[in-house]
């Protein structure tokens, strides 16, 4: 630690010395982990509290967007627009004509200076890069060319080791003297535009290129020689601006808030947490769309809606905890939030009908059952068996490319037995992979059947869950089926307990809700004993019945996935 704090204190001189303690903490956990990236260097990196905050190169120390996060002004910096940032994370570097010049100028950096990228209006630093020009030479060559090979970016392999979050909002700091005046009447700075270029820049000119692996944005009108210096700052600019607001995924993430804040200020209850976040989206948000248009998570800047939450989360608009593994719950809503506060309903949508959507959301929401796939992974006793059709210690396969590989192999080796086809011989490595110590000297030959399921029996097991509108999901273990017991409470009373509705995407409020509505019983969720966040339903009462026609009948869940649902057990033994 002494070392390492030398080694920053050099890197970073303008850190003071209570930052550099703060930076790398006295007690606090501090792992070192050696990793190779995809051209083979070796790179070390630093984490502490789960996120990595330096990483080493040639003996050369880099601070990540985590650290930078915490000590913005750590590197000097320029700023870019933020349609830039998805080709930064694509691996591009940033090309002078996508920087910013701002009034105040430029940093003055030297050719090979670390400098850190943000985008327009947060200081926040978004990626790590080294300057390839100095300061008076990206002046001199006109802003045309390559300005930064980037090293780090948000949302790359680097970041997506840490906790995920999203870059925090940091207001830009005010140089600029119109600017600071600006500051104190309690005004943003603004940025303009000449009136007479907002008249003769067409937007169907405008687009965004990738020249060389870099990221750039340019325009299809090119201005004449004599204009072009003078011009040249205010047309970046202003097509940047554009190409920003009117970018598709832009459009996306404004619907997806405007249905976020809408949801949670008139369709959820305090009373509906925690609410599993596939309800939430289809449930919820989507009914808060407004008329002709439709919610599609993939065609926005976060691609997956659990991005989507996080940043909300970052936000502290609310909590999201992964009750089991693949299946996430708002476990928590802050509805003092000033965003939530601060939103107003969009016109069409009166509190009334959002009163009466809210009311009756657990009729009208319609659960899909998953599709559930067996999968096996190749374990370590099987990999002698199956590298030869190219798979290795945790490939992930289905029964059916279990027995094609089988066929295969054993065809391929002349396994067959001649006189009877229906067995196989054991050559050494069947007997490795699939007999017992005690059955290597008795068995020579195997049945088809015993032989593919004693490959099935060796094998690590896996499950492939997919949720209606979701990506699949592969778990660990077989499925553990909705376990539905009855036990006995004082007083002679018998109550019905559910758990895992989680694992088949069901909401164990909801289900509490349904119940309590269609038998008139009081029911409650509770967490399970012995585990961590994971919530059980009881309802006073036998409701096997009950439970048996909403999940066979109104869920279409398949029997198989049920445990319980047999004649009521013994009271005191679980079946």
């Amino acid at each position: 630690r002494r070392k390492l704090r030398t080694n920053v204190a050099a890197a970073f001189p303008n850190l003071s010395a209570e930052q550099l303690t703060e930076f790398i903490p006295n007690k606090e956990e501090l792992n070192v982990i050696k990793i190779h990236c995809h051209k083979g260097e070796a790179v070390t990196v630093y984490v502490t509290n789960r996120n990595p905050i330096l990483f080493e190169i040639e003996k050369a120390l880099y601070p990540t967007v985590y650290a930078l996060w915490v000590y913005p002004d750590l590197l000097p910096a320029f700023s870019t627009w933020p349609p830039v940032l998805r080709k930064l994370a694509g691996g591009a570097d940033l090309m002078l004509p996508g920087v910013v010049v701002p009034p105040s100028g430029f940093p003055q950096v030297e050719r090979g200076t670390l400098c850190a990228v943000t985008l327009l209006g947060n200081r926040a630093p978004v990626a790590v890069a080294v300057a390839t020009m100095s300061t008076a030479e990206m002046l001199a060559a006109g802003m045309k060319g390559k300005g930064f090979a980037v090293l780090h970016t948000y949302m790359d392999h680097l970041w997506e080791y840490g906790d995920k979050s999203c870059p925090p909002t940091l207001a830009p700091s005010v140089t600029d003297s119109a600017d600071k005046e600006r500051a104190e009447d309690g005004e943003e700075p603004a940025i303009s535009f000449p009136t007479d270029m907002l008249q003769h820049v067409d937007i169907g000119d405008l687009s965004l290129k990738e020249q060389d692996g870099c990221a750039t944005l340019v325009g299809k009108e090119e201005l004449d020689e004599d204009k072009a210096a003078e011009t040249a700052d205010d047309e970046r600019l202003l097509m940047a601006c554009l190409s920003f607001f009117f970018l598709p995924a832009e459009q996306m993430d404004a619907l997806f808030n405007q249905c976020f804040f809408h949801a949670l200020k008139c369709k959820v209850k305090k009373s509906d947490l925690p609410l599993l976040t596939s309800t939430f989206l289809r449930s919820h948000m989507f009914s808060c769309c407004p008329a002709g248009k439709q919610l599609d998570i993939k065609k926005s800047s976060y691609k997956k809606f659990s991005k989507f939450l996080q940043c909300m989360q970052h936000q502290k608009i609310l909590q999201v905890k992964e009750l089991n593994k693949g299946v996430e719950s708002i476990v928590e809503v802050d509805w003092k939030h000033p965003d939530i506060k601060a939103f107003e309903v969009p016109e069409g949508f009166s509190s009334a009908s959002a009163a009466q959507d809210s009311k009756s959301e657990d009729r009208e929401q319609v659960y899909h059952a998953p599709e559930i796939i067996p999968l096996y992974g190749v374990s370590t006793k099987m990999i002698p068996l199956f590298q030869e059709s190219g798979h290795k210690k945790g490939s992930v396969l289905s029964s059916s490319e279990v027995r094609n590989i089988v066929i295969n192999y054993v065809k391929a080796n002349e396994l067959v037995d001649e006189t009877n086809k229906n067995f196989v011989k054991v050559n050494a490595i069947l007997c490795d992979c699939l007999l017992d110590k005690l059955e290597q000297d008795e068995i020579s030959k195997l049945k088809w059947d015993d032989l593919l399921s004693r490959c099935l029996e060796q094998m690590q097991p896996l499950h492939q869950v997919t949720f209606f509108g979701q990506e699949p999901v592969v778990r660990k273990g077989n499925i553990e089926p909705i376990d539905i017991t009855l036990a006995q409470r004082s007083s002679n009373k018998k109550v019905t307990i559910i758990k895992n509705l989680e694992l088949y995407g069901l909401d164990p409020q909801c289900v509490a809700n349904i119940l309590q509505q269609k038998v008139q019983a009081s029911a409650s969720i509770s967490p399970v004993p012995g585990t961590k966040d994971r919530v059980q339903v009881q309802i006073q009462g036998n409701q096997i019945h009950h439970l048996a026609k909403m999940l066979l009948e109104e869920y279409q869940l398949p029997r198989k996935y049920i445990q319980g649902l047999e004649k009521a057990p013994k009271l005191g033994r679980k079946k």
